[in-house]
């Protein structure tokens, strides 16, 4: 669990500054696996298919409305992001990690799964 924490924390560090600017009050957790009712909630039936998840209102739907609302978090659930590093056997755990915490951070910006993915196939 400290592995992964410490991997994430180090990920974040790297966010560039005009982003990580707005990071500040996200918090990041690393737990073992989403709840139950988290994954109901999702529609996802096994919990070693969600590695990890925003929970917060994206930056831009964000107004002085909110004001008093929980503080936005990452979570990253190390039982699924462990099960799919020793899967694919092609990553290393640390980019692994990055690339959760990277596709969350997206989500808080308010980048949708289908961008976020068309931004990694133009990068990669």
């Amino acid at each position: 669990m400290e592995e992964i924490e410490q991997l994430a924390h180090a990920a974040l560090r790297r966010i560039p500054a005009p982003f990580a600017d707005h990071l500040t009050g996200v918090r990041l957790l690393v737990e073992d696996y989403a709840e139950a009712a988290v994954l109901t909630d999702l529609g996802i039936e096994d919990p070693f298919e969600l590695t990890g998840l925003y929970e917060g209102l994206p930056l831009g739907d964000k107004s002085i409305d909110h004001s008093g609302a929980m503080p936005d978090r990452i979570r990253l659930f190390r039982r699924p992001i462990l099960d799919e590093w020793a899967e694919r056997g092609d990553i290393t755990l640390e980019h692994l990690v990055a690339h959760v915490l990277v596709h969350e951070v997206g989500h808080h910006f308010g980048l949708s799964d289908a961008a976020m993915h068309a931004l990694e196939d133009e990068a990669g």
